[in-house]
């Protein structure tokens, strides 16, 4: 009889267990909220629904002192590289979660100057169906990434959206001086 067949508790559990444990139960987001999607991503952080309970219940402004981003809402074609800007900005590991059916496939809106799925910006590892999704539906959503995150089934990631990446913006021109 070897230790393998040991049940772990606190005092025998992994390193790996206990880091999946803490990242699961104290992830910080970075809201994004866009539009009619947002104002259910507000209400699930009131006192009704609390979010304190699962370690989120602060909302950071600084994307560096938050590792899940919550989308909240439609993108336009202008929005997606700043949402990307921000998203590269947030400290590894990070992860996403799109919240509404605009955030997730461009909704009623199909035309040129909406992106038809956050996920062509940035790697999406949960969807919140709702046009808007109530706050249960985000809770649910919080619920089944810390879930994912515990078990491990987030470690690598497959794709990083659509590989938007931001150039250097180009240096102005002075007048007068050579080019």
């Amino acid at each position: 009889m070897g230790l393998e067949n040991l049940q772990h508790n606190f005092l025998t559990g992994t390193l790996e267990g206990m880091v999946k444990w803490a990242r699961a139960s104290s992830s910080w987001g970075a809201n994004f909220g866009l539009a009619c999607c947002a104002i259910e991503m507000m209400a699930s952080g009131a006192a009704n629904h609390d979010l304190a309970r699962f370690g989120m219940e602060v909302f950071r402004a600084s994307p560096r002192q938050a590792d899940v981003m919550i989308v909240a809402g439609r993108v336009s074609q202008k929005m997606a590289p700043v949402l990307r800007q921000v998203y590269d900005q947030m400290m590894e590991p990070k992860w996403v979660i799109s919240m509404g059916v605009c955030a997730s496939t461009g909704g009623m809106f199909n035309n040129y100057a909406i992106v038809q799925g956050v996920d062509q910006v940035v790697p999406v590892d949960v969807y919140a169906p709702g046009c808007p999704p109530a706050p249960e539906t985000l809770i649910h959503a919080i619920v089944t990434l810390h879930q994912k995150i515990r078990l491990g089934q987030i470690t690598r990631r497959p794709g990083e959206g659509a590989g938007l990446h931001l150039a250097e913006p180009p240096r102005p021109l002075h007048l007068g001086a050579p080019a």
